[in-house]
């Protein structure tokens, strides 16, 4: 893959990259799966799912992420020695790139494949590598992550939840919230404090533990949209394999540090694209309805594109390091900072457009739950309005990214405690 200027003929264009012939074959095997796959039950989903939309059920995406498995691509960046399709930065770009250009369904987080498969890869035992990493790349177990706590969400450091090493168990009593799709988890891994006398960042251990056991209870969070992919979890004498620490008990901070710098990769791109996606259409309902003609909503409309091509050029140069081999620092933070912000604001240009029929929903839109109560569907955009307000605080809040580049970047004075 070569940089180069815009050009046409394929998806890719848009990273201002010029594809060999290699990458294109491997765009076009891509192309071609999801066309042959996205049919059946999965030929509804199309455009469908993303973050925070939650209109496919969580059972039916997580079938479609095994339907992936089965077609290799949750192999791609693994090594092929653990069951992985070792491709390149690039071509797990093309990928994510492809596969949102295609319209497929939005995945659900999966935090097997995105961050406990890596993090075991990089810092697990070859056990561990070996007990775990196919179970992931077939879609077989599906994983939660056990961090933030009641009084340590940003502040990771203040956990609280203990394990205790009793024979050839860990014994686990605490306290985990916002957990993302526990309900549906087989395994979580989970930031413990294993020395009762160590604080902040010392002492702590990153355990994989089983969900289903007597000693864990889940309980949903209905969040703003009704909708309850957050969970608190709750740990009472839980336990786990006394073998199943990731690196070295006590120095679980620099693991947990290294599966959240796993979350920010490949898939950037995709998001951005996903992004221009919902801008586009955004876009189009404004001169649909005539509403383009205000010159304030313009105004918001252009410097929504603005932003957007400049979150571009910043995810390119983050991949550039990451393409040499190297190791991105803080355009990781400046990225999270930067994409949250973004969408939360898009959010908001959402209702701007929709006026008034963004507070409402249509009259024959009124549905039932389970229990009788009735209630009218939110749409995707006001969805991504409630939604979208999350992005700043989930996997390291504003305040958090904006603390990592003053203090470890700018080297400004560190912030009082």
């Amino acid at each position: 893959m070569a940089a180069s200027g815009r050009g046409a003929g394929n998806v890719c264009t848009t990273m201002d990259f010029v594809l060999t012939a290699s990458e294109l074959a491997f765009q076009d095997e891509v192309r071609t799966w999801l066309e042959a796959h996205l049919v059946g039950e999965f030929a509804a989903l199309r455009g469908k799912g993303g973050t925070g939309q939650e209109d496919i059920p969580f059972p039916l995406l997580i079938e479609w992420e095994r339907e992936l498995a089965r077609g290799g691509w949750l192999r791609l960046g693994y090594p092929t020695e653990l069951g992985g399709r070792d491709c390149s930065i690039f071509e797990q770009v093309i990928f994510h790139m492809t596969y949102v250009a295609s319209r497929a369904p939005g995945r659900i987080p999966n935090m097997g494949l995105t961050l406990a498969g890596p993090t075991i890869v990089a810092y697990g035992s070859s056990a561990q590598q070996q007990r775990f990493i196919p179970k992931i790349l077939s879609g077989e177990e599906m994983w939660c992550q056990g961090y933030s706590e009641p009084n340590a969400g940003s502040d990771l450091a203040n956990v609280q939840a203990k394990a205790v090493l009793d024979g050839d168990e860990w014994i686990i009593n605490g306290q985990k919230v916002w957990t993302s799709l526990a309900q549906y988890a087989d395994w979580c891994f989970v930031v413990c404090r294993t020395d009762p006398q160590s604080k902040r960042h010392n002492g702590l251990s990153y355990l994989l533990v089983p969900m289903d056991q007597p000693g864990i209870e889940i309980r949903p969070i209905v969040q703003i949209t009704g909708g309850a992919e957050f969970n608190e979890v709750f740990f009472d004498d839980a336990r786990t394999s006394a073998d199943l620490v990731v690196g070295e008990v006590g120095k679980g901070w620099e693991v947990a540090m290294g599966t959240l710098g796993f979350e920010r990769g490949a898939s950037t791109l995709g998001q951005q694209l996903s992004f221009r996606q919902e801008l586009d259409d955004l876009v189009a309902y404004a001169q649909r309805t005539g509403v383009a003609a205000d010159a304030t909503i313009r105004q918001s409309l252009a410097q929504a594109y603005i932003t957007l091509e400049i979150m571009r050029y910043s995810n390119l140069r983050m991949l550039t390091v990451i393409g040499a081999g190297g190791v991105p620092g803080p355009e990781m933070s400046i990225g999270k900072l930067y994409w949250s912000n973004w969408h939360r604001t898009m959010g908001e240009v959402m209702m701007q457009v929709m006026g008034a029929s963004g507070m409402v929903a249509p009259p024959d839109a009124i549905v039932s739950d389970e229990k009788g109560a009735e209630h009218y569907p939110l749409g995707a955009r006001q969805r991504t309005f409630l939604y979208a307000r999350a992005h700043t605080i989930y996997a390291g809040s504003n305040e958090v990214q904006r603390n990592v580049i003053g203090e470890r970047v700018l080297g400004l004075p560190r912030e009082p405690r």
